[in-house]
């Protein structure tokens, strides 16, 4: 008997990094991903209670959609938000409705803005991912990239050793320096990276590189416009993303 094997329709989703930044032979450097519509499968994913408890909930979930075959450390932050926000409009259609200040308000998602990269940013072509900047106040120049899930993951267990043994409550902001920064005033060596962060980096110039990095990192927008019933224009509000996001009709807990 021929064996039968069952497919789902799928579509290309569009990366925020047009790929760029992923090394010329990764299957994301043609910058889509393809991605799978949900079934059945994928909403068990959502109402396992062990994955939501330890958040890892909505990574199995897109691992699970993702049909392009990659290392999933390897993704882009940005562009695993886009894939997010695509998977959820094929799964469940565009409109999301949630509570904010108490009141439902419902946004459409497929109004959400792709921030592009801006490909002149590149310094080096076979190192993609790395970026300039001169620090206004120390006048240092720093290189730096942007974060992949794998860095992600690194940067919270880290953080979580970090509180664990030190008993510091407020070290997410200098960990995750450490990763994003690559280089000081030309040295690569981590030492030079951590000892910079933790010694030497003016809060004014890590304000003034947040800043920078937000304006020409890609991904999309997940900040919203909202107006309440009263009429108010409630600018700027973060789009909550969790379980509910993919799933608002499902009462978890």
């Amino acid at each position: 008997m021929e064996e039968h094997k069952q497919t789902f329709p799928s579509e290309e989703v569009t990366l925020p990094s047009k790929g760029l930044l992923y090394p010329k032979d990764h299957p994301l450097a043609k910058g889509t991903c393809e991605i799978k519509y949900m079934t059945a499968r994928e909403e068990d994913i959502l109402t396992n209670q062990n994955l939501i408890k330890n958040g890892t909930v909505i990574d199995k979930l897109l691992k699970s959609l993702i049909v392009t075959k990659f290392n999933y450390d390897d993704l882009l932050i940005g562009d695993k938000n886009a894939i997010l926000v695509a998977a959820r409009i094929l799964g469940y259609g565009n409109e999301y409705t949630f509570k904010y200040l108490e009141q439902e308000v419902t946004v459409d998602l497929g109004e959400i803005k792709d921030k592009e990269l801006d490909e002149s940013l590149i310094i080096n072509k076979d190192n993609p991912n790395e970026f300039e900047f001169t620090l206004p106040y120390a006048k240092k120049t720093i290189t730096f990239k942007f974060l992949t899930h794998g860095d992600d993951e690194k940067v919270l267990n880290e953080i979580k050793g970090l509180e664990k043994i030190s008993k510091l409550t407020n070290v997410a902001s200098t960990t995750r320096w450490k990763y994003i920064i690559t280089s000081v005033d030309g040295d690569y060596t981590k030492k030079t990276v951590r000892d910079f962060v933790e010694q030497n980096f003016l809060a004014r110039d890590s304000r003034a590189l947040r800043t920078y990095i937000n304006s020409i990192q890609p991904d999309i927008d997940l900040k919203v416009d909202l107006t309440l019933q009263d009429g108010s224009l409630q600018e700027g509000v973060s789009l909550p993303i969790g379980v509910n996001f993919f799933w608002p009709d499902a009462d978890i807990s």
